[in-house]
């Protein structure tokens, strides 16, 4: 359930406004260089903190806990925690029985019984997600010759991305995006048919990042409107380079050698100040809802170094079952 990978195992743990979150990673090969400063590049994009983002800032200092011996790892399963310091849970405490529509609030209340933790969401926060990224830190070092990057090309329908989210935050509203997420220098090979493709695998990792409502490699779902003439990547080389890359760098559920392509859709945040309906959960009747605290105006923002996270990590986990990283490094 909160566990992803056959070789390169990656579990997260924590709550929003619990005392912590993390990851532990099994499976990483020993040998590996790794310190707390490899994580903080990654670990800053991801912060709040920017405009359109959450006011909440944590500091995000990783403590590796184990697995790590005069700065290599040894083989062992890596824990890696993050304290929670700056959790204010008092706005949650008067919505707690009238779900965010949107939101996993109401899912959670039923799926656990009314026993879900609904400060910030719990575990289905997307504090969880600073986990992912550190996992994602120690996929991207497995595999130097690899580069992995994502942007965001989209805010509310809009390129104009600053504009967008000025325009809804003084709305008090949010906004959803698009994110483009590209590896290039990966082999060809990486996949396993039938439910183990390339494809099955990365959108299984993607869809786990909360917000994230659809997916497209290469042209997408333009794809659905183009014909076969226009759509199939003419191959130029025996080493599988193509003209066009509509398919996304991926074949048959396999990497073709080419640049990995893939679009996201983040929907817009559930947390807005802007007033709604929603239902009691204790009457069962309709109630009026305005969201206070500290929230995303957009999601989006914050995407890209998780989508990375998330990319790099199923490369890892198919490059180790491919043999194309050794058990021990040296």
């Amino acid at each position: 359930m909160n566990t992803f990978g056959r070789l390169f195992k990656a579990s997260l743990f924590g709550e929003s406004h619990g005392s912590c979150v993390g990851v532990l990673i099994d499976g990483c090969p020993a040998g590996l260089a790794l310190s707390a400063d490899d994580f903080l590049k990654d670990l800053e994009r991801r912060k709040g903190g920017k405009a359109g983002t959450t006011a909440r800032r944590e500091d995000d200092i990783p403590n590796l806990a184990s697995g790590i011996f005069k700065g290599r790892t040894t083989g062992a399963p890596l824990l890696i925690t993050f304290a929670n310091q700056e959790a204010d849970s008092q706005a949650y405490e008067a919505i707690k029985d009238t779900p965010r529509p949107g939101h996993a609030d109401f899912v959670a209340h039923h799926k656990q019984g009314g026993f879900n933790d609904y400060r910030g969401g719990g575990p289905f926060s997307g504090r969880l997600t600073l986990g992912l990224t550190a996992a994602g830190v120690i996929a991207k070092k497995l595999m130097p010759a690899v580069k992995v990057e994502a942007r965001l090309i989209e805010a509310g329908g809009s390129s104009d991305i600053g504009k967008a989210i000025q325009s809804s935050a003084q709305a008090q509203d949010s906004i959803g995006g698009l994110v483009e997420c590209r590896a290039s220098g990966l082999p060809v090979g990486l996949g396993e048919p039938f439910f183990d493709s390339a494809e099955s695998l990365l959108s299984h990792a993607v869809f786990s990042i909360p917000g994230i409502k659809a997916i497209g490699f290469g042209a997408g779902f333009e794809a659905a409107q183009m014909r076969g003439s226009g759509y199939n990547d003419r191959i130029l080389s025996l080493k599988g380079r193509t003209q066009t890359n509509n398919a996304g760098g991926i074949n048959g559920g396999i990497t073709n050698g080419n640049d990995l392509v893939f679009t996201v859709a983040v929907r817009p945040a559930a947390s807005i100040a802007l007033r709604q309906k929603t239902i009691d959960l204790k009457t069962g009747k309709t109630r009026a809802l305005s969201v206070k605290g500290r929230h995303d105006v957009c999601l989006a923002l914050r995407v890209p170094v998780i989508l990375e996270a998330a990319c790099a990590v199923v490369l890892a986990d198919l490059m180790l079952a491919g043999q194309k990283i050794p058990r021990i490094l040296r």
